[in-house]
């Protein structure tokens, strides 16, 4: 396991935010893991960046030092809001007090691309992804912090245990890297857990050629039943009298598939309906 050397903290305390177990906050304290974050994120593709969850903003210090970002920030935390405002570590206009799972990003950045980085919160971790998705053709690059298993999960590839329904669906539209680990030590109050670091790019691909709603059912109805095949675990989403006996990978269960497959299977179930 690789552990970035810890070389400096600092306390964001001293301001009495505390973190808040409702909102899942652990805030980062380490500097060095701060930075190492921060220069994750390429911004290669546009500069239009939005930070989620920044708490006292040790990562927005460091993304705020690259010009070529356009920083703004989401924060659901109104204790948060006003440390960052009074410290003045983004500009006012830069800072949204919203829920970035319940707002309409449709005007952001006036309706450019962005890109999407943050230190995530274990427990919505995976629908701020399920969102991003929604915003694919607007979110070319996501570099995020989240639990260790869960960023395991997203990069994994067909065949791994990890593998399942989020990695299908991302992965059909980004190239995904796990980057490195990072131990509980480096937050306040730590985790139990460890978390680790993925970035995410979008990739070329624009049209599966295939319903994306269906998409999306197919690989759910699969992975709901994983440990079953795909005759059994499809049968939600084409009943036996419809022709599931004709589609193709039967035999096989839902992480022996690829990307490329689930889109194959998709494509035959269209041709049934």
């Amino acid at each position: 396991m690789y552990r970035y050397p810890h070389r400096s903290t600092y306390s964001p305390m001293a301001d009495f935010v505390k973190p808040k177990k409702a909102l899942g906050q652990h805030f980062l304290i380490d500097l060095s893991v701060a930075e190492r974050i921060a220069n994750t994120l390429t911004g290669e593709r546009t500069k239009p960046t939005l930070e989620i969850g920044p708490g006292t903003g040790v990562l927005t210090k460091f993304l705020v030092q690259r010009p070529e970002l356009d920083l703004s920030a989401i924060e659901i935390d109104v204790e948060s809001v006003a440390y960052l405002k009074k410290h003045k570590i983004l500009p006012t206009e830069k800072i949204l007090s919203a829920d970035f799972l319940h707002t309409n990003l449709d005007s952001f950045a006036n309706g450019q691309p962005f890109n999407v980085i943050g230190n995530f919160p274990y427990n919505i971790s995976t629908q701020i992804f399920f969102k991003v998705i929604d915003m694919k053709d607007r979110v070319p690059e996501v570099v995020g912090m989240l639990q260790k298993e869960v960023a395991e999960r997203l990069a994994s590839g067909p065949g791994t245990k990890d593998y399942g329904i989020l990695s299908v669906l991302l992965q059909a539209w980004y190239h995904i890297e796990y980057c490195f680990t990072v131990g509980a030590e480096v937050f306040d109050p730590p985790p139990k857990v460890q978390s680790g670091v993925i970035r995410m790019v979008r990739n070329d691909v624009t049209d599966l050629g295939v319903s994306e709603k269906l998409f999306k059912q197919v690989v759910k109805g699969a992975f709901n039943q994983r440990r079953k095949m795909l005759s059994n675990s499809l049968k939600a989403v084409v009943p036996p009298n419809k022709g599931l006996d004709t589609l193709p990978y039967l035999s096989k269960r839902p992480e022996q598939l690829g990307v490329q497959e689930f889109i194959e299977l998709t494509r035959a179930i269209e041709d049934l309906k």
